[in-house]
This record gives C-alpha cells, sequence and structure tokens, in this order.
C-alpha cells in the first residue's frame, strides 16, 4: 500500500503469515459488527457479516495448511 514501509522481510512465508493473521483477525472482528447488526435489528447485515466471517474462516483454514505444507517441505 502506498506510505506502507517495505515489508521487514521479503519472504513468501512471512507475507503468508501475515494474510493468515489478517483473515483469523477478521473473523474475530467480524462478531462484533454482527452483534452491533442483530442489536439494531439488521438480520440482512449480519447475515452478510456471518458470509464474510465463513469466507474468512475458509481462508484462515486453508492458509494454515498451506504454512505447514510450506514449512514442512524447508525442513526437508
Amino acid at each position: 500500500m502506498a506510505g506502507e514501509p517495505a515489508s521487514p522481510a521479503k519472504d513468501k512465508n512471512y507475507n503468508l503469515v501475515s494474510v493468515l493473521r489478517d483473515s483469523l483477525h477478521y473473523i474475530w472482528q467480524l462478531e462484533t459488527y454482527i452483534a452491533d447488526a442483530e442489536q439494531q435489528g439488521d438480520t440482512e447485515l449480519a447475515e452478510w457479516f456471518r458470509r464474510i466471517q465463513e469466507n474468512n474462516r475458509k481462508a484462515g483454514e486453508q492458509g494454515k495448511r498451506l504454512l505447514v505444507q510450506r514449512l514442512s517441505a524447508e525442513e526437508t
């Protein structure tokens, strides 16, 4: 992104870990957004947030598997 410093480690695994962390954090953050929408009676918005949350959950699981595969391959 513009204005951000370069990655401290130009490493594909570092980038994978960063995206994985962000995906998993976003799952947790969306809980607040879902609760806020439900508290205001907006079930449509709450459901939309749940779909995004599920997509992030799937991406997080895929990222974890990918990271394990890559780290295991580096050990050999």
